[in-house]
């Protein structure tokens, strides 16, 4: 399988977008709980650009690099004061 390079947008569209269904219908990605990604990538992540955000987001999640997104999720927070 070949390796992509991860695009930094993403990191930023992990704090922005939301989930469009299911259980956690409305929270952003990178608040999706561990197992509701575990699960994803038990089970098979979706298919575009939600699936890749959802392998990001299980990525960082899974090897405890969440704490990573802080400064941008400040970043972020405070430009739409």
């Amino acid at each position: 399988m070949a390796r992509r390079h991860m695009n930094p947008e993403d990191l930023e569209r992990l704090l922005t977008t939301t989930m469009p269904y299911g259980k956690h219908q409305g929270c952003l990605l990178a608040d999706l709980p561990g197992n509701y990604l575990n699960w994803f990538a038990r089970e098979g992540f979706p298919k575009g650009g939600l699936g890749r955000l959802l392998q990001l987001m299980h990525e960082i999640d899974h090897n405890g690099l969440s704490s990573l997104l802080t400064p941008l999720r400040q970043s972020i927070t405070s430009s739409t004061k």
